[in-house]
């Protein structure tokens, strides 16, 4: 079965997580993606954080259904092969720093020259234009300039960070969108379009009512924890075993989780029956609650929310990940033999489209592995080939 991006082709520039993760999201769905590697050493994510047999875990997933050609960008020869390139492709995905590729001559106006419908997602810290352009960015840049880093953690601490790299995948998602919205308007128009996703705007849309609240009363919404500000009651709560989140903030929640704690005083109060009067008191329920699990363990105070249909659960680790059945039953967890040749876990793909579902067709590439598939489909001769490899162009 081929996926709904069957017949897009994709080239991918740049490296580690934004272009990457944006081009295998594409790839799920049946997209054919190339990317492009450096010549030597690839792309830095192969050797980023955990390895088995030389390379990293994370490029199994970042890089599955890829395939990959070695190119030295900053050789005239090398910017000649990915204009051949691009001119077969729909989409270029790239996150070098503004400017980077002009200078190359594969900025966007050299490749739409002579490929007019491409359409080219450029992801950068602070996006193609503004005074900031110019600046290096990385996620934990743009999720502080977003805004996100400052309301992350606790009152009376610095503010936090996830230890993932959230605003590159946040502006990954930005970028699939672009994409497919630019595609759909160069199907009616023949005219691609630049895409350009910048990692701090994408956190600071994800940010709510963080400005309005601001700009209409000058509130600035502070850390709280593992509370939900405003929005009351949804919490961390103790139990004798650990912890247990509970969300019973619209109003039937909260009077189904009122009743099956027992607090039918609270659930009865008038100034309790919105949330605007319960976020105003959100300590008092708070203790409330804490009260009622603490007495209990995890899985009595679980099967107590289930029955009254409250939205509760535990705080997974990849441990519980692993073994749960409902990840197992939704295809959340996908064995396959990984590019070294070894069997590996692995996340599914998201989202599920019911006729045309994305899936792992292949694993991530080695370095180059592709490379002279890659060149004779663009015209390169074998003797071509090999004097590219002679002169370390690929």
């Amino acid at each position: 079965m081929s996926g709904p991006l069957s017949g897009i082709r994709v080239l991918e520039l740049g490296s580690l997580i934004a272009g990457p993760f944006c081009a295998k999201t594409l790839a799920d769905f049946g997209a054919e993606v190339i990317k492009v590697e450096p010549p030597g050493e690839g792309d830095p994510l192969r050797k980023w954080r955990r390895m088995r047999n030389g390379t990293s875990l994370w490029w199994q997933v970042q890089s599955r259904n890829k395939r990959s050609i070695t190119c030295n960008l900053r050789r005239p020869e090398g910017q000649e092969i990915v204009r051949r390139l691009a001119k077969t492709c729909h989409i270029v995905v790239e996150n070098f720093r503004p400017g980077a590729l002009e200078k190359w001559n594969l900025g966007w106006k050299d490749l739409a020259a002579e490929n007019p419908k491409l359409v080219m997602v450029r992801i950068s810290g602070y996006g193609q234009s503004g005074p900031y352009k110019e600046r290096p960015g990385f996620a934990a840049i743009a999720e502080a300039m977003g805004g996100f880093r400052y309301v992350n953690g606790f009152p009376d601490r610095p503010p936090a960070r996830p230890n993932l790299s959230i605003g590159d995948t946040i502006a990954s998602f930005h970028g699939v969108m672009g994409a497919l919205m630019a595609l759909r308007e160069a199907e009616k128009t023949g005219k691609g379009q630049v895409v350009d996703v910048a990692l701090y705007e994408a956190v600071f849309n994800c940010m709510e009512s963080l400005l309005p609240e601001y700009d209409s009363a000058g509130f600035v919404r502070e850390r709280s924890g593992s509370a939900l500000p405003g929005i009351a009651p949804s919490n961390l709560y103790p139990c004798k075993d650990g912890f247990v989140l509970i969300a019973g903030n619209a109003d039937s929640l909260f009077n189904r989780l009122m009743s099956a704690i027992g607090r039918e005083d609270l659930r009865d109060d008038p100034a309790l029956a919105r949330n605007d009067g319960r976020a105003a008191q959100m300590e008092r329920i708070d203790e409330a609650i804490g009260a009622w699990t603490s007495t209990r363990n995890q899985s009595e105070v679980l099967n107590e929310m289930e029955k009254a249909e409250v939205p509760a659960g535990r705080i997974y680790s990849v441990a519980d990940i692993a073994e749960d059945p409902h990840f197992q039953a939704r295809g959340m967890i996908e064995s396959v033999i990984a590019g070294d040749g070894e069997p590996l876990k692995v996340p599914g793909v998201v989202p599920k489209l019911s006729s045309t579902p994305g899936r792992i067709r292949s694993a991530a590439p080695k370095l180059g592995e592709n490379t002279d598939e890659i060149l004779r489909e663009i015209g390169f001769s074998p003797l071509e080939v090999e004097v590219l490899r002679k002169n370390q162009i690929v």
